[in-house]
């Protein structure tokens, strides 16, 4: 256990640990929690301007039915979002659950994603302005800061943009080009992140396309100095774990439930 983790086990709030992850003892106890968790997403992805349109979209894998996913229904604004709003789709692209259609970008890279990686229980995939800016270089991101080194040797850059992704055959070769690793960068598209929870995945796109202004910036000022790779992996697996990914999600989860609690609805 890191010294982080020894830390953070021992902060209480209110007798509750926020950084602590919750056990369920049902499967619909487990859904809620993970439904409640998608939409806060959602609005965070509003707040932060990560809307696009119709674009983008993040999905949790059911509890209960690993072959099933929820996600956003099409049309409707990140910000308008709320847990009853959320539809359910297979890995066919069936709706389950739900009463809107679903964006068949989404179900052509989620359900490709879903299915190659059991370990990922959530994907997140939006047209963020400098994630989309940076992926058009076709670069990965370099050790340039702490927070950067998150991502170093952990993820990819697929190279082939052949318009909207509208068949599953693409989407399968996005999640080859995945791998085991928790993101990519789609050329000349935007972000792609995945964890084995929603606040996780959320936590590394936001963070992501960060790291992609940051890099910009830096490199419109400059050369940036870039980290060692001694030290940017010593940093990666000290920052990147899931268990600090899942608590770096906490505060803006709870920040914005307290600023719009009817996403609960």
């Amino acid at each position: 256990m890191t010294t982080l983790e020894n830390v953070a086990l021992n902060v209480t709030a209110s007798g509750a640990n926020r950084l602590a992850r919750p056990h369920f003892d049902t499967f619909e106890h487990a859904r809620r929690h993970a439904l409640i968790r998608l939409t806060a997403a959602f609005r965070l992805f509003a707040h932060f301007g990560f809307d696009e349109g119709v674009a983008g979209h993040i999905t949790v894998r059911d509890p209960e039915h690993p072959d099933q996913f929820w996600v956003n229904p099409l049309g409707l604004h990140f910000s308008e979002i709320k847990v009853s709003n959320l539809v359910r789709v297979d890995h066919q692209g069936k709706v389950l659950h739900g009463h809107y259609p679903v964006n068949l970008a989404a179900f052509a890279i989620h359900a490709a994603v879903h299915q190659a990686r059991p370990d990922v229980m959530a994907v997140a995939h939006a047209h963020s302005m400098h994630g989309k800016t940076w992926s058009s270089l076709g670069r990965e991101l370099a050790p340039i800061t702490q927070d950067a080194c998150a991502f170093y040797e952990d993820h990819r850059v697929y190279d082939r943009f052949g318009g909207v992704v509208h068949q599953t055959s693409e989407g399968q070769d996005i999640a080859h080009c995945l791998g085991q690793g928790k993101a990519l960068i789609l050329q000349n598209h935007g972000l792609l992140t995945v964890g084995n929870c929603v606040d996780i995945a959320s936590w590394f796109f936001i963070s992501m396309e960060r790291c992609c202004q940051s890099q910009l910036l830096a490199e419109a000022a400059g050369t940036p100095k870039l980290i060692d790779h001694a030290t940017a992996c010593k940093t990666r697996d000290l920052i990147a774990s899931d268990f600090v990914a899942y608590g770096s999600f906490q505060p803006l989860y709870h920040f914005i439930v307290k600023q719009q609690p009817d996403l609960l609805e």
